[in-house]
């Protein structure tokens, strides 16, 4: 890490010994800050952070870091729970970068920086000024008007917290408008005065609202009388280059090191080229109109294919590079930045352009040891003036990436002044990479002759919807949980049965496991942890290296969530990767949610999207999402989702992505919502569900002390060790087999209801999962046992004899338990062999 000490100096020490100033605090404030000089009216000197990525280039995994280590302490001190309803303000331009970071390590957080550039058409939800800067007017424009209406926390973040002004300016401004009882302030280095630190405190008392602070390192800069007069005084004499080595001052310009460019040198400029990142359509390039948790899957899938392209402008030789941001725009520049990184040998460097007017001067112990002088290149709304990248010049840089969104890409940015011809003064090798500027379309165009189409909401995520961590899935589902759904099993199936109501429109009533099968689980899930892993860690490596590198996870919900979570904790384990995994419903008869799929091919590249389900039965549901998505095309839906399911056990040979085709117990389908989140399964029903809304489900919150959702997983991601090898070693080998679906379940069903009189396939429950779906939730007639089958049916013969249902063993099966539902079910009906069911 670049820090504020180098070879024994300190970059505060010039200002410091001139002015008489004092830097007080904490022991790594001298390593986060050094101290330069401006032409202000409020504040001649200026903390110069090298944490920030804004004037002093450093390491971007420093700065995304510091950020995201400042974001999970205020995800700790709010808990989880006021964390998922939390939105970060960044301040412009300094913090916009920091503040994206702080809303990373939050997790969940949408996140919202200020501008100083107007935006046509879209609405100011509020605006503040700042007390010492040299340009004061900030603007809040986010896309959605309801983003600061929340009753969640709001988290402002700004690099250094002095005297406090800003953020009081800000919280009076918001709470007039959007009143809320809880804020955080989040700075790098908390640097106020004595006089100033009760001031929060007093302001939250004053406005009835909690006030928490949370800072990096913290102390102040003790000011002698008379400073700001020396301070302009001893700008105005460098600036006219009247200071003199008399005075026992260093030259403001070095031969060797000029610290001041505003012509370039004599060397010949270096290569410019221009590299297409595929910037993702309508991903934000930041968070000026807001950016969600959405856009940052968005973004972290989209990371590495934009980094390759980068790298491969960058000369292979090359022994630093560095990657500069412009203004507000810091947090995509910085995240290429890491990423490359990881991409080149380089070493690579982070810093942004600005508008705050500094002095340089070359002295080892002055934080701005030079700088560049540019135009302005983004059409300003407060007219023409100069820019500055500092301590670039000199910098020993190979090659430089300079990036900036598409409204700044203008004739002044490649003009014979502008900022390409200034870097390329001083580094052989200049690389422009444009990221479109993201516009909100307008809330109401009266020119449209159409109304403008819906919006759909962004997913549900824990803990306010389900028992998961907010980063293992968000649920394409609407929230019904305050809806009375839950039916008795009997009614359920009579009404389903007659064609009075569809098995989707209602809800069973929950299972309550006994004491005795809750010890059946936990037995089974001891004896088959191993045995999912290595069918988690195929199923995984197969979608990874045949499907997609980068692959969208989309578990059908419920049954192929956990599997969907516990696939992407096998990205995680094996190769680093942070998956996004959604839930969406399907329902047999009625197809896949089609809203879910146009969130999806608004937010991923449908070709990456795979579909995740825990088992195949007779390969029902594999027919049904086939059909659907070809449905979903023909009506003018996103083209490119493959309809082919990628499951843990694939009993039926219905599929080709399968981690085995035994058919075994898997502890998840003992049990219902206690051992998925605390959902329940979907529901779609017209008078819940509209035309634009995603299909519904239920959180049971009042079932949390049954739930072992979290403990199931934690129990097969522990036996990812132990499994890895075995799992390489299974799918090289699974890669180079036939896998072509052989369908013989579907056959065996069809055989099945034949020969027991049922003449309906959708009353034949083949496999352990659905065989226990069936004692759980459905009417049973009776059981099929393949002769011989031990352990893993020790739960069915639990329920069964539970229910009064008789288990009936077969010698050709070709799965371990086949589940038969009462057929033509009426409470006395009797079925097919002639004898009335019990219940």
């Amino acid at each position: 890490m670049r820090n504020a000490v180098n070879n024994g100096v300190w970059s505060g020490t010039w200002v410091a010994e001139r002015l008489g100033l004092e830097l007080v605090g904490d022991d790594a404030l001298p390593q986060m800050l050094g101290l330069a000089l401006r032409r202000n009216p409020k504040r001649a000197h200026l903390l110069v952070s090298h944490v920030l990525g804004k004037h002093v280039p450093q390491s971007p995994a420093v700065v995304h870091g510091h950020g995201l280590a400042l974001g999970r302490r205020v995800r700790e001190l709010l808990g989880p729970e006021e964390a998922a309803k939390a939105v970060v303000l960044g301040y412009a331009e300094t913090a916009t970068g920091l503040g994206h970071c702080v809303a990373d390590g939050v997790g969940v957080a949408a996140y919202l920086h200020s501008t100083r550039r107007p935006v046509p058409g879209v609405a100011t939800a509020g605006g503040f000024e700042e007390s010492h800067s040299h340009a004061t007017s900030h603007l809040l424009l986010p896309e959605d008007p309801t983003l600061l209406v929340g009753d969640g926390p709001l988290v402002l973040v700004d690099d250094e917290f002095s005297t406090g002004n800003t953020v009081l300016n800000t919280i009076r401004d918001l709470h007039g408008r959007y009143p809320r009882d809880r804020y955080v302030v989040v700075a790098l280095v908390d640097m106020r005065s004595a006089a100033d630190a009760g001031r929060l405190d007093d302001f939250a008392r004053e406005i009835g609202a909690r006030v928490d602070l949370v800072a990096t390192a913290s102390g102040t800069v003790r000011l002698p009388e008379g400073v700001l007069e020396k301070g302009q005084a001893l700008v105005a004499r460098h600036e006219t280059g009247t200071e003199t080595a008399a005075n026992d001052e260093r030259p403001a310009v070095s031969q060797a090191h000029p610290a001041d460019d505003r012509a370039g040198q004599t060397r010949t400029p270096g290569h410019l080229a221009r590299v297409d990142l595929h910037w993702p359509r309508g991903l934000p390039d930041g968070g000026r109109h807001g950016f969600t948790p959405a856009h940052r899957e968005r973004l972290e899938a989209a990371l590495p294919a934009m980094t390759a392209r980068l790298a491969e402008a960058i000369p292979g030789d090359a022994r630093s590079v560095l990657v500069l941001g412009f203004e507000e725009l810091m947090y995509t520049p910085l995240r290429l930045a890491r990423e490359l990184a990881e991409a080149v040998p380089a070493e690579v460097r982070y810093s942004t352009t600005t508008r705050s007017p500094v002095l340089a001067v070359d002295d080892p112990g002055y934080a701005i040891r030079s700088r560049i002088v540019f135009p302005a290149h983004d059409e300003p709304a407060d007219g023409p003036g100069e820019r500055y990248a500092y301590n670039v010049a000199g910098g020993g840089f190979d090659a430089v990436v300079a990036v900036v969104d598409s409204v700044a890409d203008t004739p002044p940015l490649h003009a014979p002044d502008g900022l390409l011809s200034r870097l390329a003064a001083h580094t052989p090798h200049v690389v422009l990479a444009v990221v479109p500027s993201y516009v909100p379309e307008p809330l109401y165009a009266a020119a449209l002759p159409e109304k403008r189409p819906f919006m759909l909401p962004e997913p549900l995520r824990g803990p306010a919807f389900s028992s998961y961590a907010p980063e293992e899935v968000g649920w394409l589902l609407q929230d019904l949980s305050d809806v009375t759904l839950e039916a008795p099993t009997e009614e359920r199936e009579e009404a389903i049965q007659s064609g009075g109501a569809h098995y989707a429109e209602s809800l069973p009533v929950e299972y309550q496991p006994s004491e005795q099968y809750q010890e059946l689980f936990h037995a089974a899930l001891e004896t088959s942890a191993a045995r999912i892993a290595r069918a988690v860690g195929v199923v995984t490596e197969t979608v990874i290296a045949e499907r997609s590198p980068r692959p969208v996870l989309v578990s059908l919900a419920r049954a192929g969530t956990p599997v969907g979570v516990l696939m992407r904790r096998w990205a995680q384990f094996r190769h680093g990767l942070d998956l996004p995994h959604y839930a969406v419903s399907i329902v047999r008869g009625r197809g896949i949610d089609a809203n879910a799929l146009r969130w999806l091919a608004a937010h991923h590249d449908p070709r990456d999207v795979v579909f995740v389900d825990g088992w195949t039965g007779k390969g029902a549901i594999t027919r049904e999402l086939a059909a659907a998505i070809e449905e979903f095309e023909a009506g003018g839906g996103a083209a490119g989702f493959d309809p082919e399911i990628a499951v843990l056990a694939d009993p039926g040979s219905c599929v080709r992505t399968y981690g085995t085709r035994d058919d075994f117990l898997i502890p998840s389908a003992c049990l219902n919502s206690t051992v998925s989140g605390l959902i329940s399964r979907t529901v779609l029903r017209a008078d819940l569900v509209g035309p634009d809304d995603f299909h519904g489900a239920k959180f049971y919150r009042e079932l949390a002390g049954a739930d072992v959702s979290v403990a199931f997983l934690d129990a097969v991601v522990a036996r990812f060790p132990e499994v890895a090898d075995a799992v390489g070693g299974a799918v090289k080998e699974l890669l180079a087999s036939d896998r072509t679906p052989s369908w013989e379940g579907w056959r065996a069903v069809e055989r099945i209801s034949e020969e027991y009189g049922i003449h309906d396939v959708n009353l034949v429950k083949p496999g352990v999962g659905e065989t226990t779906r069936v004692l759980l939730r459905r009417v049973p007639w009776k059981i099929l046992a393949r002769a011989g089958a031990g352990a893993d049916l020790d739960h069915v013969r639990l329920l069964a004899g539970q229910r009064g249902v008789p288990v009936e063993e077969v010698g050709d099966l070709p799965y371990t338990c086949v589940g038969l539902i009462h057929p033509q079910f009426t409470r006395g009906a009797t079925g097919a062999d002639g004898k009335a069911v019990t219940v």
